[in-house]
């Protein structure tokens, strides 16, 4: 399982978020892509569309469980994807933004 921390993003690295609706709502990180686990295989074309043609998928979930899961059919599709270990937990307890819906602050459901 391809897997990078925290510590390893950089400003402008291509997110994939995959948890629910109600987590997205409270909170995320910016500028990443939200496509949730139950409608993922059904939305792939939104990830073909948005993602880098040479660029790495960084995917993330609450702690990395979901986000395992979207990684591997990724590395089997031929994407070039890696889980973030500890997922939106870890990206807000190292200080990274987590905003709403809104722009305004959030929190990690």
């Amino acid at each position: 399982m391809p897997t990078v921390g925290i510590e390893d993003l950089a400003d402008g690295d291509f997110l994939l978020d995959v948890r629910e609706d109600d987590e997205w709502r409270a909170g995320h990180a910016a500028g990443a892509l939200h496509i949730p686990l139950s409608e993922f295989v059904a939305r792939y074309g939104e990830l073909a569309e948005a993602a880098p043609q040479d660029g790495r998928v960084h995917v993330l979930c609450r702690v990395g469980g979901r986000s395992a899961q979207v990684t591997m059919y990724l590395v089997q599709q031929g994407v070039d994807a890696v889980n973030v270990d500890g997922g939106m937990q870890e990206w807000a307890a190292a200080g990274r933004p987590v905003v709403d819906d809104n722009g305004e602050p959030g929190h990690v459901l």
